[in-house]
């Protein structure tokens, strides 16, 4: 009877014990051991990093890649909030540990601030302690340690199978397909950028121009468009080779599902924001981009550079800005 029990007890700790190390880089971690954790942390160590965990997943993708290059070149540990974890944890296959709340509340941290672009002064911030801020994004951060990037950014292997699947399946009897993906940001940025930015986001001409340069280039090119303006995309993306498929048929599509598609694609097409950028920089080869989609005075401009934003062997297609300065010509006359 005592042996039945005990090894019952046996295998609830092991399953215990497993499901725990699956969990490694998430904030589901008990009180009691994350205490005794930070105590283990703050001898070892002489101190460590972190940065802010705002915005969505490309930001947040952002964010991470920066505190990963910052840390390592200014010779720090590096650690994420829980609530960067819990956004990039599931999806891809990092390494930074997570930070427990009850712990990053007991130290001093320092506060700095960056651009969007890397200077530098980055190269040399002092203090064993700080916390990183800003919406950090541009290859200039970490663009000189590609290859981690890529190695902490790997996607899970669940996520690379559903998504090789899908290109499989629209791949059908097509020998020899290039697969290009293409990201349609609108969402919020329909109003956002024109209203605040003084800018435009990618139109019906931009993306045939776009996708024209492929057909062009390459034999049996397969277009895999994913949006969060789906419906918008349907009405204005030329079809009529038969070579265009959508990511939310035949099913309602997840970020993570999107994301994984973009990296998986040989070419990619975006055309603003960080999650496309994102797409072209894990996919490799030719990505196209939308540029100079601000007007000269927009004070987008003082948080964004392009030539940080994109790498130089990507190609920019100008935006129409005439919808923007026929406002403004409007405006002056009345």
């Amino acid at each position: 009877m005592t042996v039945s029990v005990m090894y019952k007890y046996q295998l609830k700790y092991h399953t215990l014990f497993k499901y725990v190390q699956s969990l490694e880089n998430t904030s589901i971690i008990l009180e009691s051991e994350a205490e005794k954790d930070s105590e283990k942390v703050v001898i070892s160590s002489k101190g460590f990093w972190t940065i802010n965990s705002i915005g969505r997943l490309g930001n947040q993708m952002g964010e991470y890649a920066t505190l990963y290059a910052l840390a390592k070149l200014n010779g720090h540990q590096a650690y994420i909030l829980p609530s960067m974890a819990n956004y990039l944890s599931p999806i891809f296959k990092i390494t930074l540990p997570t930070l427990h709340d009850s712990v990053r509340k007991k130290i001093h941290w320092k506060d700095y601030n960056l651009n969007d672009w890397m200077e530098d002064q980055y190269r040399s911030i002092q203090g064993d302690y700080v916390s990183l801020s800003g919406y950090t994004c541009s290859w200039t951060f970490y663009h000189h340690i590609h290859s981690e990037i890529l190695r902490e950014l790997t996607l899970h292997d669940f996520i690379v199978e559903e998504a090789n699947a899908f290109l499989r399946h629209i791949r059908g009897e097509r020998k020899n397909v290039t697969y290009v993906g293409v990201h349609v940001r609108r969402g919020d940025y329909v109003h956002v950028m024109p209203n605040i930015w003084k800018g435009v986001i990618a139109d019906k001409k931009y993306l045939d121009t776009a996708m024209a340069y492929f057909r062009n280039k390459y034999e049996n090119v397969v277009f895999v468009v994913t949006s969060n303006g789906m419906d918008w995309c349907k009405q204005n993306i030329n079809n009529s080779k038969g070579d265009v498929y959508f990511s939310d048929e035949p099913k309602q599509a997840t970020v993570a599902f999107d994301f994984s598609i973009l990296a998986h694609c040989n070419h990619t097409i975006m055309t603003i924001g960080t999650f496309g950028f994102w797409a072209g920089y894990l996919a490799g080869g030719e990505t196209i981009y939308l540029t100079n989609f601000t007007l000269p005075e927009s004070p987008f401009l003082k948080v964004f550079k392009y030539e940080a934003a994109y790498l130089p062997e990507w190609i920019g297609i100008p935006a129409d800005l005439s919808p923007l300065l026929h406002e403004n010509a409007s405006n002056l006359v009345h």
